[in-house]
C-alpha cells in the first residue's frame, strides 16, 4: 500500500503571463489525465530530494506556464487554458515493505495504479490541476516518478519536452534555447487570440466545410452479438516482443503483395514500420480472440498522429500544446482480417496514418469547430467500447492503439540516473493498447493491452503463435 508523506502546490518561480489559450485540437481530448510513470534503481539515494524536485519544477513551470494554469469552460461545452499560475501538485509517497521487483512486469493494474496522485474529477474543472506528480520510494531504495498530465492541454511529445526541461533543472544543467522558449501559441490550430483581459473568438476563414467525413469522431462499429447481462471485466497484460520477433513481424507484413494503401492515396514503396506491423498484428490477433463465428462483424482500428511536421508550414518542434489527431482505418470485418495475412491489416494502418496531411488536419479543425455536442465526440473518441452500446455489455469489436515508441528515456534523468522502465499506470477502457520501446536499444517492444477478460487467454496464445 502506498502512503502519502507530503504534498505541495508548486507555482511558477517567476511572474508569468495571465492569458487564455484556446485550441480546437484540444477540444477533442478529455479533462482527465494521461497517467504514466518512470521506474529507477538509483545508485546514490542522497540525490533523491523532494525539495530539489520542487524547486526545479517551480522553475520549469515559469517556462511552461500554461501547465501551471487551469482549464475553464467557455461556450458550447468547450474549454480554454487560463494561465493563472495556480500551480501543479507534487506528492511525496512511500511504499513500505515493497520493492520494485514486487511490481513484476509493471502491468498497469493493482499496486501500479497507486503510483500517481489520485485526482478528484468531481471537483469543478477550474479547480483541477493540469499536472500532478508523485515521487514514491520503495524499501529496496528504488523510486518511481508518476506523472499525470491533462489530455486537454498537451500531448506526449510536449509532455516529454517539459519533463526534459524539469529534469535538466533538477540536475543543475543549463538550458538550451529550445528548453527556454517553448511555443505556447495555439493560433495555427484555430485558437482564440490571447489577451491579458480575456479572450475573443477567432477562427481561420476557410470558406467551406470539412473536406473529409472524419469517421474518427463518429460512433464506432457496434458489436452485433446478443445482449449481455453485465459489464465486461477488463484484464490488462503486457506482451513482450524481442527485437527478432519485431523484425520477423515486419518481414511477414511486408512480404504481403500490396500495391496500394486503401484510403491513404499512396503506394507502398517501402517496408512497413515497426508500429504499422505491430498494430496490424494486434488488430488481427484481437479480432481472432473475439471471434464467435461472426465473420461479418464490422471492426476498425484507431490511432493518433502527431501533426507537427504534417502541417504546411509545420508547427515549431517546440510547440507545447496538444497536436495529436486521431485517425481511423476503413471499417472492415473480422473475416477480412482473418482470411488475409498480417500485411493486409498493416496496410490499413499505414493508410490511416498516411492520410493525415495538412489538408486533413485543416478539415478536422473545421469539423471540430462545427460540432454541437463536444462531449459526445470526446466520448466516442476516448471510450469507443462504451459508446457502441447502451445498458448491458454487448462487446467491443474495435481497437485503439497508441504508439509511445518514439519516446526516449534519457530525458527523465533527474540526477539519479536514467529510468529503466516507462509505461502507463492504468488502463480503464477495453480495447486499448500502448506500444512502448525499451531503453536497452535492442529493438524490444512491450505492448500493454486491455481486453475483456474472457478474450485475454485466447489473445495471448494467438499473439505469439501467429508470429512464429
Amino acid at each position: 500500500m502506498v502512503s502519502i508523506q507530503s504534498s505541495y502546490t508548486v507555482t511558477p518561480s517567476e511572474p508569468t503571463p495571465d492569458v487564455r489559450l484556446f485550441s480546437l485540437c484540444e477540444q477533442i481530448k478529455l479533462r482527465t489525465h494521461a497517467p504514466s510513470f518512470y521506474a529507477y534503481n538509483p545508485t546514490n539515494l542522497d540525490k533523491i530530494n523532494i525539495h530539489n524536485l520542487r524547486d526545479a519544477l517551480s522553475k520549469a513551470l515559469s517556462i511552461y506556464y500554461p501547465i501551471a494554469g487551469r482549464l475553464c469552460w467557455t461556450q458550447g461545452g468547450r474549454w480554454e487554458i487560463h494561465c493563472n499560475a495556480k500551480g501543479a501538485l507534487l506528492i511525496e509517497a512511500s511504499c513500505k515493505g515493497k520493492t520494485l521487483d514486487d511490481l513484476g512486469d509493471f502491468v498497469p493494474n493493482g499496486l501500479v495504479t497507486q503510483l500517481i496522485p489520485n485526482i478528484d474529477y468531481t471537483a469543478p474543472l477550474e479547480q483541477t490541476p493540469i499536472l500532478a506528480v508523485q515521487l514514491t520510494r520503495f524499501s529496496c531504495g528504488g523510486v518511481t516518478v508518476g506523472v499525470a498530465m491533462c489530455r486537454g492541454v498537451l500531448d506526449g511529445t510536449a509532455g516529454m519536452r517539459f519533463i526534459n526541461t524539469w529534469a535538466k533543472l533538477a540536475r543543475g544543467e543549463p538550458l538550451d534555447e529550445s528548453d527556454q522558449y517553448p511555443c505556447h501559441d495555439r493560433t495555427e490550430l484555430n485558437s482564440r487570440k490571447t489577451t491579458t483581459k480575456g479572450s475573443e473568438f477567432h477562427t481561420h476563414d476557410h470558406g467551406h466545410g470539412p473536406d473529409h467525413d472524419h469517421a474518427e469522431y463518429g460512433t464506432p462499429p457496434p458489436w452485433l452479438g446478443s445482449l449481455g447481462t453485465e459489464d465486461a471485466k477488463v484484464a490488462v497484460e503486457v506482451m513482450k516482443l524481442t527485437g527478432e520477433q519485431v523484425k520477423k513481424l515486419k518481414m511477414k507484413a511486408t512480404s504481403t503483395i500490396v500495391t496500394s494503401v486503401d484510403n491513404g492515396n499512396c503506394e507502398v514503396i517501402k517496408p512497413f514500420s515497426s508500429f504499422e506491423s505491430i498494430a496490424g498484428h494486434l488488430w488481427r490477433s484481437v479480432s481472432k480472440a473475439r471471434y464467435q463465428g461472426n465473420n461479418a462483424q464490422p471492426t476498425r482500428l484507431t490511432t493518433l498522429v502527431n501533426c507537427r511536421n504534417r502541417l504546411k508550414p509545420p508547427l515549431p518542434p517546440v510547440y507545447a500544446g496538444n497536436a495529436a489527431f486521431p485517425t481511423t482505418t476503413p471499417t472492415i470485418t473480422f473475416g477480412d482480417l482473418m482470411e488475409n495475412p498480417v500485411g493486409f491489416a498493416a496496410a490499413k494502418v499505414k493508410g490511416a496514418t498516411a492520410k493525415v496531411d495538412d489538408a486533413f488536419v485543416r478539415s478536422a479543425l473545421e469539423y471540430i469547430d462545427n460540432v454541437e455536442d463536444m462531449n459526445l465526440v470526446r466520448y466516442n473518441f476516448h471510450y469507443p467500447a462504451k459508446s457502441v452500446h447502451k445498458g448491458a455489455w454487448k462487446g467491443n469489436p474495435n481497437l485503439f492503439v497508441v504508439s509511445w515508441m518514439n519516446f526516449t528515456y534519457d530525458h527523465a534523468d533527474f540526477g539519479w540516473g536514467v529510468p529503466y522502465y516507462f509505461g502507463p499506470v492504468y488502463m480503464d477502457a477495453e480495447g486499448k493498447a500502448f506500444c512502448l520501446n525499451k531503453p536497452n536499444g535492442d529493438g524490444t517492444v512491450h505492448v500493454a493491452i486491455s481486453l475483456d477478460s474472457a478474450h485475454m487467454p485466447a489473445f495471448k496464445k494467438i499473439f505469439y503463435e501467429d508470429i512464429d
